[in-house]
């Protein structure tokens, strides 16, 4: 059981891997994209959850408010998770996406009032430092890089607040109003601001694409997280997690060829920071069970 969970595990990192290249794939502007693939990842949760399920989705007013604004946070994550794919590319996207271990650094330990951990103070400023070094080689892309940046700040915010939200309603829960809300939100947005009607200016391949990125690639690998989470360790998750930007550049390279390739300092860059994250969860685990053992 635990070998299948590991490859379940690996299956839906490496599907997380593939949301960005799907994102370079479509064709529509990140705006709509992130509109409809919250949309329907909320049409496929709620239907999984109701119809197959058969499961309530009742919910107080203050979880549900509680769970909104965390789902603000996931539309602007996925926001500039798209945008700075459009205006760079793959690599760049997922290379920031490791500084989310430094911005959690900061932040978990304030929500859920801990010392900050000095090993995650150190591997935060080798983090920032590849990013530099990144910034400067790539300076090209440095509009990608920027919006790079704000993803792994909304995606901390998400993931630390969710993290206080497990355990007030059902896990299926948390992720179908987290969506949904988020879905609400950027209608409510975009009918505010006149973009509503923009969302009609997209072709049947894309809605094709995101409908699969919706189901396959968002809902599915979310749900099946929760349930690993019987069988795996939450420091194993993590850490597997990880590889998503392994997974997602390497695929870039091979499918998009020339268009992903990136200058030497780039690839050495982000697998310092890649190291730097394992290692770091590695000499967690070892405190971790000398503290156990030691109790």
């Amino acid at each position: 059981m635990q070998k299948l969970a590991l490859f379940r595990l690996h299956l839906i990192v490496f599907l997380w891997g593939f949301t960005a290249i799907l994102g370079k794939l479509i064709h529509a502007n990140a705006q709509i994209l992130v509109f409809y693939r919250m949309l329907f990842a909320a049409i496929f949760l709620f239907a999984f959850i109701r119809i197959y399920k058969k499961e309530s989705i009742k919910v107080s007013w203050k979880i549900f408010f509680q769970l909104a604004a965390i789902g603000c946070a996931m539309a602007l994550h996925w926001y500039c998770f798209f945008y700075s794919i459009k205006v760079s590319n793959v690599s760049i996207a997922l290379s920031c996406l490791s500084l989310s271990t430094l911005f959690a650094s900061i932040l978990e330990p304030v929500i859920f009032k801990r010392k900050i951990d000095l090993s995650e103070v150190v591997m935060g400023v080798v983090i920032v430092a590849c990013i530099l070094m990144i910034f400067k080689t790539e300076f090209h892309f440095k509009e990608g890089i920027i919006y790079g940046i704000l993803c792994a700040v909304f995606g901390t915010v998400f993931s630390v607040f969710n993290g206080k939200m497990f355990g007030k309603t059902s896990s299926g829960n948390i992720i179908f109003y987290e969506i949904f809300c988020g879905w609400l939100v950027l209608s409510v947005f975009y009918m505010a601001t006149g973009q509503i009607f923009q969302m009609n200016e997209i072709n049947y391949r894309d809605l094709a694409l995101i409908c699969l990125l919706a189901s396959v690639f968002t809902a599915f690998p979310m749900l099946e997280s929760v349930n690993l989470m019987k069988y795996i360790s939450p420091f194993t998750l993590i850490l597997t997690v990880n590889l998503e930007p392994v997974y997602g550049i390497i695929l870039a390279f091979f499918i998009f060829g020339e268009s992903e390739e990136m200058s030497p300092i780039f690839y050495v860059a982000s697998g310092v920071m890649i190291l730097a994250i394992i290692v770091n969860g590695l000499m967690k685990s070892r405190k971790n069970k000398k503290l156990k053992n030691f109790n």
